[in-house]
């Protein structure tokens, strides 16, 4: 057939496989992390290093020193296999911890 300069696959299955072809691979499902063994207060430090504040910030708000706070965020990093604090924010959004906050809408 294909010397004879006709397809070897119907054009509807051409299509399909294309179509899947560009669609690319389905995307890699992770196990949705979970927060066991995190204690309460290492669920507060994570909440606020989410939402992006400093060892120095965490501490003024938890009322703890800076070293008691860098001992929390260590922990998390054991805890949840993370390599850095951007990966502990996105560990508390994966797990529902945080949400990102609706937006407002902007005057003008």
């Amino acid at each position: 057939m294909v010397a004879a300069g006709e397809g070897l696959l119907a054009p509807s299955v051409t299509r399909r496989l294309i179509t899947e072809f560009v669609r690319g691979p389905e995307p890699v499902h992770r196990p949705p992390r979970r927060l066991e063994g995190v204690t309460d207060r290492e669920r507060e430090v994570l909440t606020l290093v989410a939402r992006g504040l400093s060892n120095a910030e965490i501490s003024a708000r938890l009322r703890l020193s800076v070293a008691t706070v860098k001992t929390h965020v260590s922990h998390l990093l054991t805890k949840l296999s993370s390599r850095d604090r951007a990966q502990l924010v996105i560990a508390a959004y994966e797990t529902g911890l945080v949400s990102a906050a609706p937006r407002r809408p902007v005057e003008g």
